[in-house]
């Protein structure tokens, strides 16, 4: 294949998800190192984290309308995220595979020339039961050399 090489950025990471579970609500956040690129009229950002189940690496791929989220190692998950649109996904984890699903109620991002913003309201069905209101918002910014 031919074509011009693809510059990636090496940045740092913020993931924070809240979750809202019936009356409860959850925080996680992960600050990790990865790096960012734009390829056919899409962006990425790719990034490991170290989980109890092992490593687990992530691809987020941005593009106009959908936001795509694949992690493969010690978790293997696939998830599209689209406007007011239902995609079906799978999660694998070592002790068995569940069906879910998205439903995308908010999706929003922005790039600048060294950071950028994603931000995604989603409801998460696992097994066609509701497993929560889930908020992801990915920030990055250029790694200080």
């Amino acid at each position: 294949m031919s074509g011009t090489p693809v510059e990636h950025t090496p940045v740092k990471i913020k993931v924070t998800t809240t979750i809202w579970d019936g009356g409860e609500k959850e925080t996680f956040e992960l600050t990790t190192f990865g790096r960012y690129y734009e390829k056919s009229n899409s962006s990425y950002l790719q990034y490991e984290e170290i989980m109890e189940e092992g490593t687990v690496k992530s691809i987020v791929k941005v593009s106009k309308d959908e936001t795509l989220i694949l992690r493969s190692g010690a978790i293997t998950m696939r998830m599209v995220f689209e406007m007011n649109k239902k995609h079906l996904g799978r999660y694998e984890t070592p002790f068995g595979t569940m069906g879910i699903s998205t439903r995308t109620k908010r999706l929003a991002h922005n790039f600048e020339a060294h950071s950028g913003a994603i931000d995604i309201l989603y409801e998460l069905h696992m097994q066609g039961a509701l497993a929560g209101t889930y908020h992801l918002e990915i920030s990055f910014e250029e790694e200080k050399k």
